[in-house]
């Protein structure tokens, strides 16, 4: 996630944070460097010559505080500025209103609007314990009426049905009056979008705002059209009293130019990004902790919240009972924690909220360790459970007998096992010496390339 602005802004701000004092000199060649990063981020002209200027005015004369040099304090000051564009605070939806709260969704075709209603129908349901109800009023495109019904059946929210041959104001006011009798807290509208912004779409979504009145009206914009999505922004926020942005597809997005300019532009808040293609991949917006991750800082608290969410506390219970009694790390823990990772979005998205670790996260995709770490949990399912219990059994019939099992080769089961001993013997630490030499242990698996065993990523993977 806008790696290739993350590289270029930390490249520029290296030389300036060993300095031992701010001058204007060094003051203005790092603004430069940080002006093209930005520009080549395809963050909007307007945006970049505000965000330029600010940082500027804040760096002159700036009280150095004690436990940062001044290149150091440079570097927070370009961190605050990039958090104030992007929003300062985190904005949640207002629902505090009488239900059914409804909720409008604008934006062009392809933007993810669809997609996005059963992303934040899932998110209010489970985070927000709310009953939701999702109709579609896009007439135009019968598939996004049946495209929404699967979506509203994968994450167990009610829908309300529609045709083509309906008035999207009928349908809206039919789905606000059904939510009414079934109690439902939130009504979620999903409208129609076109390739690009014409007068009769305008026209048509203005009706429907002022027919049901939203509590919220969120713009759905694609992160990775990058300038065009200034254009798109100002369009909507002409037609609509929009309340909030929903940044769609940001995982894709190495640019980061839409995040930094959406709201500088529309001056309402980002709400929620989308990042990735499952039901459950939508993030409240967090405008200090991208701030934090696109100066390579890391973003432990997402990371911590993503584990809070994700992580079976039961089995994790276990398993750290299991190794602190000195117990085998057996390989049906190890699937246990590949299935775990793999719930928190895969070691990648794990990797690049840590600090000092985008390379190794973009490393872990260059690999794609997904897809690894698949072929790994098939090798375990392949294995009796006594083998899966004890390893040290797998003699070459069995070996051959699972590979063919599970499709792969025996250097694949080969590169499996030595990745179980290196996970064991970290876990043995643990017993006696508690989490300290753990800690140790993953430091030296975290090894001084700042990634995996192997240089990187863990042995043999991705090789």
């Amino acid at each position: 996630m806008f790696d290739s602005l993350s590289d270029r802004l930390s490249h520029s701000l290296k030389a300036i944070t060993g300095k031992a004092k701010l001058t204007d000199s060094n003051i203005k060649d790092t603004l430069r460097e940080v002006r093209k990063a930005l520009l080549e981020a395809d963050v909007a002209l307007p945006v970049v010559k505000a965000f330029i200027e600010r940082v500027r005015k804040a760096s002159i004369g700036v009280q150095v505080s004690r436990a940062l040099n001044p290149g150091q304090q440079f570097v927070k000051i370009v961190e605050n500025e990039l958090t104030a564009v992007m929003g300062s605070a985190t904005e949640g939806l207002n629902l505090g209103v009488l239900p059914p709260a409804v909720i409008m969704m604008a934006g062009l075709q392809g933007a993810g609007k669809t997609t996005s209603v059963a992303k934040l129908a899932r998110y209010l349901t489970e985070r927000e314990k709310k009953k939701v109800i999702v109709v579609s009023a896009d007439v135009y495109r019968p598939a996004a009426i049946k495209q929404l019904e699967t979506l509203a059946a994968e994450v167990e929210v009610g829908f309300f049905p529609s045709t083509a041959e309906q008035k999207p104001v009928d349908i809206a006011k039919g789905a606000i009056e059904h939510a009414k009798r079934q109690h439902a807290d939130v009504v979620i509208l999903d409208t129609a979008g076109r390739l690009h912004v014409d007068d009769e779409l305008m026209g048509e979504i203005k009706s429907l705002h002022a027919a049901v009145n939203p509590v919220e009206t969120l713009f759905v914009i694609d992160a990775m059209i990058g300038q065009d999505a200034v254009h798109t922004a100002k369009a909507f926020n002409d037609a609509l009293p929009l309340t909030g942005v929903i940044l769609t597809k940001v995982d894709g997005d190495a640019r980061g130019g839409a995040a930094l300019s959406v709201r500088h532009i529309t001056g309402k808040p980002i709400k929620f990004m989308g990042v990735g293609e499952k039901v459950d991949a939508l993030e409240p917006f967090h405008p200090d902790r991208i701030a934090s991750r696109i100066l390579g800082m890391g973003d432990i608290m997402s990371l911590i919240e993503q584990a809070e969410q994700h992580v079976d506390k039961e089995k994790a219970e276990k398993l750290i009972n299991k190794v602190v009694k000195g117990k085998k790390f057996d390989l049906n823990d190890l699937r246990d924690q590949l299935e775990q990772m793999q719930n928190m979005g895969g070691l990648g998205s794990m990797l690049e909220k840590l600090p000092g670790m985008a390379k190794a996260a973009e490393a872990a995709a260059q690999a794609d360790m997904g897809k690894q770490f698949k072929v790994m949990g098939v090798i375990i399912d392949s294995m009796t459970p006594g083998e899966r219990s004890n390893p040290d059994i797998l003699s070459g019939s069995r070996k051959r007998r699972i590979t063919v099992g599970s499709g792969t080769q025996v250097q694949d089961l080969n590169r499996l096992l030595k990745q179980h001993k290196q996970m064991a013997k970290m876990m043995k630490k643990m017993k006696g010496g508690g989490m300290s030499k753990m800690m140790r242990g993953m430091g030296g698996m975290l090894g001084g390339g700042g990634g995996m065993p192997g240089g990187g990523l863990p042995p043999g993977l991705g090789r």
